[in-house]
């Protein structure tokens, strides 16, 4: 188990506590990742484009002109590819984009992206994320006492009150909330800076371990 500082929400050593070697501290697999991503990123897109094949657009099935004799080039159809409004070749039919990945690898990925944010000390533990009211200059001032000026993703247990740190954190573009069973490998890799809980460590420590 390897020990990490803990620090209050004004930016303070207070403590210590023990992450998880088996998720927090393993040789990160980049190909997991890099699946991982994928993955989410195509699920992410809703797949409902769709074009009109020359079967399906409005038209007549008339021969436009005669065959020979005009100087045109031969046509069957204003509904041909060719033609203005005609049908549209090999165009996107609506479709899943939805890929598999084995839990196996996607519980690798995780413990992967975790591990190289704490090899590259961009990993940070905080006791709690309890604020006492809604306040935006709260949250401002949690992020100014670490310095986090980029994407920063906090990490709470779903047994803890965060409500009003989630909704002070609302207005400010680079920084956001989840729970541990929230988190997806994206996010991970999107954060410059990501920080958990103390509770949310050792919640993460137990659910991401073989």
């Amino acid at each position: 188990m390897a020990q990490i500082d803990v620090y209050n929400q004004e930016g303070a050593v207070v403590k210590q506590t023990e992450l998880n070697d088996a998720v927090f501290g393993i040789e990160p697999n980049q190909q997991s990742i890099y699946d991982a991503v994928l993955v989410y990123l195509a699920g992410l897109r809703q797949g409902t484009h769709s074009t009109l094949t020359r079967a399906q657009v409005s038209g007549s099935g008339k021969k436009p002109f005669r065959q020979k004799g005009t100087g045109r080039a031969r046509q069957g159809s204003t509904r041909a590819t060719q033609w203005r409004h005609g049908g549209i070749a090999f165009g996107p039919h609506p479709r899943k984009y939805n890929l598999k990945m084995n839990r196996k690898v996607r519980r690798l990925a995780y413990r992967s992206a975790l591990s190289e944010k704490v090899m590259n000390k961009d990993l940070t533990v905080i006791e709690n994320l309890t604020f006492d009211e809604i306040k935006t200059k709260k949250a401002v001032a949690l992020l100014n006492a670490f310095g986090f000026e980029r994407k920063t993703l906090f990490v709470a247990d779903v047994t803890e009150d965060f409500d009003n740190a989630f909704v002070s954190m609302r207005n400010i573009p680079n920084a956001a909330i989840v729970t541990v069973p929230q988190l997806n490998v994206y996010d991970i890799a999107n954060a410059d800076k990501i920080v958990f809980t103390e509770a949310a460590a050792a919640t993460a420590g137990e659910v991401f371990a073989e």
